[in-house]
């Protein structure tokens, strides 16, 4: 059977897409950094579905020993085929305010860690000769800022970056490197924890609501399935039309006046 690990699956788009990846067959590797009790329902869901789980503690702080948690997980499964680089934080202060260590906290969760996690699994693919697929799970912020967020937007541009690397020098080993970039999505990093995002009225975004983590969750997993065998070092936005406004006006418009001419 073939194997993926997802990090940051204790909740919200890492859930969602350990479910999805286990619908499709996948044992999962379930890693969380501060929500064990999340992390063991989410193996738990995927232990309903007939597959496999087991689950680690990662802390993206503490690097590069952090990325040691792929290879225990990958050694447990049995494999890795698909990795799902989805761990991420942020902050919401002006970068003339913000301390040197939030700034370095964002980036080593958001970008170090996120390398390393690759590196190990693209390691491993190699070795084991039968190509894989990662995948990034960045952010609108990958391809235009947002006031606040200055870290998060560095970190995801180059992750943004990274993976396009990665897709150009993997590539001869069968190895697919892509990125998801997601834009409201109706998760914990958000505030709307299990919330239906179609009671959520977004004036400033065309689909007029946020996304649900299973939307990007359905993303991530093509992009995983044979289907996607021939994408790779692509960014694929899933915003419900966010940045055809611009990520701003995607979510501080209050009113639906732009919709008219």
């Amino acid at each position: 059977m073939p194997q993926a690990i997802v990090t940051g699956s204790d909740s919200g788009i890492g859930r969602a897409t350990a479910v999805e990846l286990a619908k499709d067959g996948f044992d999962i590797g379930v890693t969380w950094h501060s929500d064990h009790t999340g992390a063991e329902g989410t193996a738990a869901e995927v232990r309903d579905l007939g597959r496999r789980a087991v689950v680690e503690h990662l802390d993206l702080e503490i690097l590069p020993d952090a990325a040691d948690v792929i290879d225990k997980l990958a050694d447990d499964l049995g494999g890795l085929d698909v990795l799902v680089a989805n761990s991420g934080t942020g902050t919401g202060e002006l970068a003339v305010d913000l301390e040197y260590d939030a700034w370095r906290k964002v980036i080593s969760v958001d970008l170090d860690g996120a390398f390393l996690c690759l590196q190990r699994a693209a390691r491993r693919m190699i070795a084991s000769g039968n190509g894989g697929r990662l995948i990034a799970v960045t952010s609108v912020h990958e391809h235009q800022p947002r006031v606040g967020a200055a870290p998060y937007d560095a970190a995801k541009g180059g992750l943004g970056l990274l993976i396009k690397t990665l897709a150009l020098e993997l590539g001869h080993h069968g190895i697919t490197a892509n990125a998801v970039a997601p834009g409201e999505i109706a998760t914990p990093m958000t505030g709307q924890t299990d919330e239906d995002p179609r009671d959520k009225h977004r004036p400033g975004v065309p689909l007029g609501r946020p996304g649900h983590a299973r939307e990007i969750a359905a993303v991530i997993a093509f992009l995983a399935s044979p289907k996607a065998s021939y994408i790779t070092g692509a960014s694929i936005v899933a915003d419900g039309g966010m940045l055809q406004m611009g990520p701003m006006a995607g979510s501080h418009l209050k009113e639906d006046d732009w919709r008219r001419p």
